[in-house]
């Protein structure tokens, strides 16, 4: 008799950790959608501004800070697209956007900041560890397919 006693509190634990499992998962889903929603209200910000900056002011513009609007553009845009592959992906995050992304705020910082020259270097082998670590995620990849 103690054993399937036992045997019903293993289900209903089970039961009980299925139904918090499905709800952080809905949660996520609701708040990751949120995010995307207000990702895509900066980036047609972004679009606005470096429109107005490239067609209608009368004035120069900086090309550092055309640059650095671009790559926060791009930033944006890959911020979303990790959110598709997470809902397109079955909810997991594949390693390579974020190396991406990593890699395009790297350059970004580079652009912005790039008065001190050891800086500057420690940027560039940060890029090029994260370039290694996408060649090494990608080979592993083609083995596995």
């Amino acid at each position: 008799m103690p054993c399937s006693r036992l045997g019903v509190i293993e289900v209903k634990e089970a039961k009980r950790e299925s139904f918090i499992a499905k709800y952080l998962q809905q949660l996520l889903n609701v708040m990751l959608l949120l995010l995307a929603i207000i990702l895509s209200m900066f980036l047609v910000r972004k679009t606005m501004v470096i429109l107005d900056s490239l067609l209608i002011q009368s004035e120069p513009t900086s090309y550092y800070y055309l640059t650095e609007g671009i790559l926060v553009y791009f930033l944006y845009f890959e911020f979303l697209s990790l959110i598709v592959k997470y809902f397109t992906h079955n909810y997991h995050f594949p390693l390579r956007y974020f190396i991406y992304i990593g890699i395009t705020a790297i350059i970004r910082l580079i652009i912005i900041n790039h008065e001190d020259p050891i800086d500057t270097f420690t940027y560039c082998l940060s890029i090029l560890v994260l370039v290694i670590t996408l060649f090494i995620a990608n080979t592993r990849n083609l083995d596995a397919n």
